[in-house]
């Protein structure tokens, strides 16, 4: 899956950089690490409805969604930050994680 990450400032975002996710649904390394990773606000963009229509089998499918905006804030850049996000065509959910 496509992922974008945006970091929100002055209240507009700003691209940081585009990630595709691997076999197992996961990016390879931190999106943001070190002195890159600053308190503040961030938003990714996941492309669900382009990966679920590359992997459906199926020409015709049409999912619900079209791209998932999380938005979140880095409090302290010295803590870890996981960002899942669990999804199907229809629905989705996430959290922080460990």
């Amino acid at each position: 899956m496509v992922i974008e990450l945006w970091r929100i400032e002055g209240g507009l975002p700003v691209h940081v950089k585009t990630v595709t996710t691997n076999a197992d649904g996961r990016v390879d390394g931190p999106l943001l690490e070190g002195d890159d990773l600053t308190a503040g606000d961030y938003e990714l963009l996941f492309h669900v409805r382009e990966y679920f229509v590359l992997h459906s089998g199926s020409a015709g499918a049409s999912p619900f969604l079209s791209h998932v905006p999380v938005r979140f804030t880095v409090w302290d850049a010295a803590q870890h930050y996981h960002v899942p996000l669990l999804v199907t065509p229809w629905a989705y959910s996430t959290y922080r994680g460990s």
